[in-house]
């Protein structure tokens, strides 16, 4: 049974004044039966540690390098975020692909080090526009798991994300069934690899949720929760979302430790 997810990436926002923010998220949610996990940005990660030392919300990074230490400046790895209160990583966001011009290969090197480093490895895919009117939205999302995720990858050390490039901070968003559809396709994917771990990862979907449209968006088995930007950083809002999931969370221990 999969536990439902509910995962804010708060991006490049936030400074020390929104640890108030994050603490009544942690309040807003404190009776929520999915899983809360809060990536913020790598400065406010040890203070958000100590400030939900006592709350039922986990912490991730959201983004490390593959390397555990070395001559990287400006980077960090995953054993960094894992001793500043982490327990997750976002990895290979199609921020991350499109800006820093990441491969599936370094996505790859990036989750097999943040398993590694005892971190769940929250590995995102997603089609552009183009390709998805073009018909090639499976071809891209199959092609994007083949190379990103670990040999071996199981419900306890990844997650997989499906946002579509283009409903990231647009506005638009995917149909139901077009979620329902690609995750499908996704978890046969994972059902096909050596592990056939189709059943037991979950699959968040993430591409302009809100609270008025979570619902609908969740409505499918095959989504195990979602993947928040924006809406994440307000409390209220998020705590909805969340509530969006009540219905069709399955009570298991959290793997995301």
């Amino acid at each position: 049974m999969r536990r439902k997810l509910a995962a804010g990436n708060w991006k490049m926002n936030g400074t020390a004044a929104a640890l108030d923010e994050l603490a009544a998220l942690a309040e807003a949610t404190r009776e929520a039966r999915a899983e809360v996990l809060i990536c913020p940005p790598a400065t406010l990660l040890s203070r958000a540690a100590d400030r939900l030392s006592a709350s039922h919300v986990t912490l991730g990074g959201q983004d490390c390098h593959a390397a555990t230490s070395g001559a990287h400046t400006g980077d960090v790895s995953a054993e960094m975020l894992r001793d500043a209160g982490a327990s997750a990583v976002i990895l290979g966001h199609s921020e991350r692909r499109a800006d820093h011009g990441e491969t599936d290969a370094e996505v790859r090197a990036k989750a097999e080090a943040a398993i590694a480093a005892g971190l769940t490895a929250v590995i995102c895919v997603g089609e552009t526009l183009e390709e998805r009117e073009n018909g090639k939205t499976l071809d891209v999302v199959r092609s994007q798991l083949d190379g990103s995720l670990p040999d071996g990858s199981t419900g306890d050390t990844v997650v997989v994300a499906y946002e579509p490039v283009w409903a990231i901070g647009t506005g638009r968003t995917a149909t139901p069934e077009q979620v329902a559809d690609t995750h499908r396709a996704i978890r046969q994917f994972l059902e096909n690899c050596e592990t056939g771990a189709g059943q037991s990862v979950r699959i968040v979907y993430g591409g302009s949720v809100k609270a008025a449209n979570a619902a609908a968006l969740f409505s499918s088995p095959e989504v195990d929760g979602g993947l928040i930007g924006g809406a994440s950083l307000q409390a209220d809002e998020f705590s909805n979302i969340g509530a969006a999931l009540a219905n069709t969370v399955n009570p298991v221990t959290s793997t995301l430790t």
